[in-house]
């Protein structure tokens, strides 16, 4: 870890922090490269690398891996600084969390090094308040009941009959991995000022790729 942050830093890529999740997913696949032998990103019968690293507890829109066998860490790094695929993941700027496990076994070291980019959990409760933070500025008020919001978020089109009797004026569905901004079309229509009140309501994201995370939202503007 600390000659890949001493290599990112000489290329202008943020420093990796560690990730437990990471380090016991590369940990559990390092043993098994030490036991099989030949090495390899995966073996008959064992989980994907999305997979392995959601199951030990680690949260990523993006992941990628790195393996080698060696006789000391500086060696392997330096095998991965001259192999092409390998030091673009480790010099990609766009992960910034990374798991490393080395096993020794055979006389020589088994390494692993998963890299990801981290996404933080938030619960529904949190992902509806964050997006209602980021719609506040408009001045549309937020509309404290969010069970018709939800309740659209889990629909793929339309809005549910029970709207509160107020007419829905535009339904905005999105997935992403972060709440860090509202789409565009919806800002547009915050800007338009048509609006008067909003409805914020999250779901179980809909075909979200292995153990990725995401998280799904559905904005209705009164």
């Amino acid at each position: 870890m600390a000659l890949a942050n001493r290599a990112r830093a000489s290329n202008g890529a943020v420093r990796l922090k560690w990730d437990s999740g990471l380090a016991s997913a590369a940990r559990k696949h390092c043993l098994l490269m030490a036991a099989k032998g030949p090495i390899s990103h995966r073996y008959d019968g064992e989980l994907d690398l999305s997979e392995r690293a959601g199951q030990a507890g680690a949260h990523f829109s993006l992941i990628e891996e790195n393996v080698a066998i060696g006789p000391t860490s500086a060696v392997i790094h330096d095998e991965w600084m001259h192999s092409t695929g390998h030091r673009t993941n480790l010099l990609n700027p766009e992960v910034d969390r990374v798991g490393v496990a080395v096993v020794a076994s055979r006389g020589v070291l088994y390494a692993v090094a998963d890299y990801a980019r981290d996404v933080e959990e938030l619960s529904p409760a949190q992902v509806e308040a964050r997006v209602a933070q980021m719609i506040r500025p408009s001045g549309v008020t937020i509309i404290g009941n969010a069970a018709t919001a939800r309740a659209a978020c889990s629909m793929d089109s339309g809005v549910p009959h029970s709207s509160g009797g107020l007419p829905v004026g535009f339904v905005m569905r999105w997935q992403d991995s972060e709440m860090s901004e509202l789409p565009k079309a919806l800002a547009g229509r915050l800007a338009s000022r048509h609006y008067t009140q909003a409805a914020v309501g999250s779901c179980r994201p809909s075909g979200a790729e292995g153990t990725f995370t995401a998280y799904r939202v559905a904005v209705l503007l009164y």
